[in-house]
């Protein structure tokens, strides 16, 4: 198969950073042939805080990838999350251009822009602008209006922006790396694309993405992003309770959330041990299972009462029958859904991710999601938008977008 067809994901995340690497063939299949994963030291609650740290753990990860799949990684594309997102609901207006009043791709193009013309902080920068839905002569809800006939044509949408000088130090992380920037995407938007079921979109659900730093959360409905949110709250501060409820090193405390975490304590047994090393011993003790679901299960509840909070103050008003996926690096723990159900009164199960071939078996954790959501983003704008535009101009437009944000963050 032609390695141009070739997209890569780069998940910078607080805890880790996650390289794939996959290959998509001419029926639009997405085969995962590479993947290179390394412990973050560079970022804060999904903020880059050192530059240089981060573009080390980048080349580490890039060079396991590229031995692994056999692949020269050039052009990724990179999530982007932290405290700094922010999103808002836009509209457009225009006026059909076509004298034979018939939507072109163009019109398309020009009532996303007027939707981008919106009041900003001026630390502020447009990541996404994503339509929810068109509206053609006042009919609603439509999907896609091209090749419709109409006098006016309007779009709602989701601006998602990011603060200028964090999407700076993402880019100049990843070019430093050696690396080329082919999209940013919104980290809970790939994960979407990992995990949820086209049934769930349009119905209406709640996505909630547990990282190391940070909670991230977006609601879809009609199969679009409605709003998105973050909570500065996440797995790494699980393992500190832990660390210093079990008076244990920070890596020993990590190891036993992977293995024994459990959120509710009820589920758990009196007589079932485990043994733990502590701070300055080399000697283990015997510690309850029950005790360490006492550990975790106010952090968790804490979360998710965060979660209730955000949704309440969301401003969407609808049910969200498509219910509740929980998905990163805490979805494992046990009974994780049923204490989520009790506190947010919806349906929830765990998003892990699917819908890709090849050595998937080796990222089928949650943990993966966003990882694995960003090829498959990657793979969706190859097949659709290169469907519409042809190769070159498909490239070249993602190329033109990458050095239009060099030129607005470094100048040149």
């Amino acid at each position: 198969m032609a390695r141009e067809n070739v997209v890569v994901g780069l998940d910078i995340g607080t805890s880790k950073v996650v390289i794939t690497v996959s290959e998509v063939d001419e029926y639009g299949k997405i085969n995962l042939v590479g993947m290179g994963e390394t412990k973050a030291t560079g970022l804060r609650k999904g903020t880059i805080v050192d530059i240089d740290s981060t573009v080390r753990d980048i080349r580490k990860a890039v060079e396991t990838a590229e031995r692994m799949s056999g692949v020269q990684i050039s052009g990724v594309c990179v999530g982007i999350g932290g405290q700094h997102i922010k999103s808002l609901n836009s509209k457009g207006v225009i006026a059909i251009s076509n004298p034979d009043r018939e939507v072109s791709v163009e019109d398309v193009d020009r009532v996303l822009q007027a939707a981008k013309v919106v009041t900003l902080p001026s630390d502020q920068r447009i990541i996404h602008c994503l339509a929810r839905q068109y509206i053609v002569d006042g009919n609603d809800g439509i999907v896609d209006p091209v090749g419709m006939s109409g006098e006016r044509l309007e779009v709602e949408t989701q601006i998602v922006t990011g603060i200028a000088t964090a999407i700076q130090n993402i880019l100049k992380s990843v070019t430093r790396a050696g690396l080329q920037v082919v999209d940013l995407v919104l980290n809970p938007l790939a994960s979407a694309h990992a995990v949820l079921m086209p049934a769930e979109k349009d119905l209406g659900c709640v996505l909630v993405d547990i990282g190391g730093g940070t909670t991230e959360m977006a609601i879809f409905e009609q199969g679009s992003l409605w709003w998105s949110g973050i909570i500065p709250v996440g797995g790494d501060h699980v393992t500190s309770d832990l660390a210093v409820g079990l008076r244990a090193p920070i890596d020993v405390a990590e190891k036993v959330k992977i293995e024994h975490g459990c959120v509710l304590t009820q589920l758990m047994p009196d007589d079932e041990y485990i043994a733990v090393t502590s701070v300055g011993s080399i000697e283990t003790r015997q510690v309850s299972k029950k005790f360490l679901a006492s550990i975790i299960e106010p952090r968790i509840t804490e979360i998710l009462t965060m979660v209730k909070d955000k949704l309440n103050r969301s401003g969407y008003q609808g049910m969200l029958p498509g219910g509740m996926i929980i998905t990163g690096g805490v979805a494992g723990l046990e009974g994780l859904v049923q204490l989520a159900a009790e506190e947010l009164d919806l349906p929830v199960r765990i998003g892990s991710p699917e819908g890709v071939g090849g050595l998937s078996d080796i990222a089928s954790s949650p943990t993966y999601a966003t990882a694995i959501g960003l090829v498959k983003y990657g793979a969706y704008r190859l097949a659709y938008v290169d469907a519409a535009a042809g190769d070159e101009e498909f490239f070249s437009g993602l190329w033109g977008k990458f050095s239009a944000w060099f030129k607005e963050f470094f100048g040149f």
